[in-house]
């Protein structure tokens, strides 16, 4: 059993024959593989594959699973429940949905609109672009099923948590009326229930493509910036600022990915850089969640259908969350990795 997950994580999802072919076309074309160019040109060509490989299959099978929850048949699932039960539908849901916040911010618009309980609502704000069955498998390709389960566990948990904290608060009033719905920027949010499946195969293909189109250049990006981190910056240098002897390196990661606008695919090649230039999974961790929760374009987008005191309320949930896990996720490393 051990060989056969052993085998699913480093071919399949970790594509280690891509990572050696990569190598053997590299060095047949006079790339010399010893030198930190030659480690840098190899790790951006092969992780470059590799995301966006996986990208368009998990694209495609989420996009089909999608076709069954279209917007106006999860508004309906989520209005007949409320409280914890509601917070932790709306997680779950979360996981389903499109993967960055210019999707998932208009679908929350929808559900406010729709008179969903704000517990809910923000339960799945925070869940959408945080946990997702894209960022199981790609963790699971980078740092094994322990630590891709554990993410996704607590990532549902915060979202839990955060939503019934808001809630708890009373603080709809500070929800903008009558925001009106944007369109999704890379999602087919118009299917139906009543589709068929060549539609839908139809509708998870196009999505594929658009959504390929939108996050290829963050894909690149991202690549680039961990071809750098794994070749180019000093090892000392990444412990001194991200190492586990730094015990605010949590809080510096945290800090370091508000600024970004990326979504999990852009985050994997820089977190498997640091990753492996000794960083902490818990800092790497907290970093990928800051990118993808907390970047800045995200918090302007949700300014203009939230009030200020609400959205300090929810970044500072999610701040606080998001340290707290990094640390607990450096502290039991042992059992994880």
């Amino acid at each position: 059993m051990y060989s056969f997950f052993g085998f699913l994580q480093e071919q399949v999802l970790g594509m280690k024959w891509l990572n050696d072919i990569v190598a053997t076309l590299l060095s047949a074309i006079g790339v010399d593989l010893a030198t930190a160019l030659g480690k840098s040109i190899h790790f951006f060509v092969y992780d470059t594959i590799k995301i966006l490989v996986l990208l368009s299959v998990l694209i495609f099978i989420i996009s089909y699973i999608q076709s069954y929850f279209p917007a106006e048949r999860t508004k309906k699932i989520l209005a007949k429940h409320n409280g914890i039960t509601a917070n932790i539908l709306s997680a779950l849901i979360g996981t389903v949905t499109p993967f960055c916040s210019c999707s998932s911010i208009p679908l929350f618009i929808g559900f406010t609109n729709a008179g969903i309980p704000i517990g809910a609502t923000f339960s799945f704000l925070i869940s959408s672009p945080l946990v997702d069955l894209g960022s199981l498998v790609l963790l699971t390709s980078i740092f094994g099923g322990k630590v891709a389960v554990a993410y996704v566990v607590v990532g549902l948990v915060l979202a839990v948590l955060g939503g019934t904290i808001i809630e708890k608060l009373g603080m709809e009033k500070h929800i903008k009326k009558f925001a009106p719905e944007q369109p999704c920027c890379a999602c087919s949010c118009k299917a139906t229930p009543t589709i068929t499946k060549k539609d839908r195969v139809q509708t998870a293909y196009s999505q594929v493509i658009a959504t390929f189109k939108s996050v290829f250049w963050y894909v690149i990006v991202g690549v680039g910036i961990g071809a750098l981190i794994h070749n180019w910056v000093p090892t000392q240098f990444i412990e001194a600022v991200l190492g586990q002897d730094n015990p605010f390196s949590v809080i510096i990661a945290t800090v370091l990915g508000v600024p970004m606008y990326a979504d999990i695919f852009g985050t994997i090649p820089v977190a498997e850089a640091l990753f492996a230039k000794g960083v902490g999974i818990g800092t790497v961790l907290s970093f990928m969640m800051a990118v993808t929760a907390l970047s800045l374009p995200s918090m302007i987008m949700l300014k203009k259908v939230i009030n200020v005191k609400l959205l300090a309320v929810f970044i500072s949930i999610i701040t606080i969350g998001i340290i707290f896990i990094g640390y607990l996720f450096n502290m039991f490393q042992f059992l994880l990795v």
